[in-house]
């Protein structure tokens, strides 16, 4: 079942249309993820390996490495969380502890400070230094309107890929 709407036109500026993308993005994400059973949450569903879940967890930690540790250049505990390093390869990991409502807390968490930004930043400013961006590097720190552009591809990409992989597990399809 869909509860949620793609924005309409005419929400006012450039940032109030990223936003409520990226809010429509993700709630489109947590649906397609809470349509399958745990079990299916947690089973890989496409031969690269990763599940419904820990590609959830994945945007959540994408999204924070971005506008907290990036543009806010805040601490950000363990900001690669979600990558795991096994014997053969590194991939997305999410503990067995971890729930979708746990994933979806942190990722609502992190959606309010870009909501928070969104409002009231202009695009036009530029990231922090300290924080994923060091001004050691001497490349152009990214405005907030190139990091909101990068999320809504991520989010965008991610969102196909999980409409794929709940389809194959038998969830629901498409719009």
């Amino acid at each position: 079942m869909v509860t949620r709407e793609e924005p309409r036109p005419g929400l006012g500026g450039e940032a109030a249309h990223h936003a409520a993308y990226l809010r429509f993005l993700r709630a489109t994400l947590l649906e397609r993820c809470a349509a399958l059973p745990v079990s299916e949450q947690r089973r890989p569903h496409v031969p690269s390996g990763w599940t419904p879940l820990e590609l959830v967890d994945h945007v959540a930690h994408v999204e924070r490495r971005w506008v907290v540790w990036g543009f806010l250049a805040e601490p950000v505990a363990d900001p690669w969380g979600d990558w795991w390093q096994g014997d053969t390869a590194t991939r997305w990991h999410v503990p067995e502890h971890r729930t979708l409502e746990d994933v979806a807390a942190d990722l609502r968490a992190t959606a309010a400070r870009t909501e928070e930004l969104l409002a009231t930043t202009p695009l036009e400013t530029r990231a922090g230094t300290g924080g994923r961006f060091g001004a050691e590097t001497g490349e152009q720190l990214p405005d907030l309107r190139w990091i909101v552009f990068h999320l809504l591809q991520e989010y965008a990409r991610h969102v196909g890929h999980l409409d794929v992989a709940v389809e194959v597990a038998g969830g629901p399809t498409g719009e």
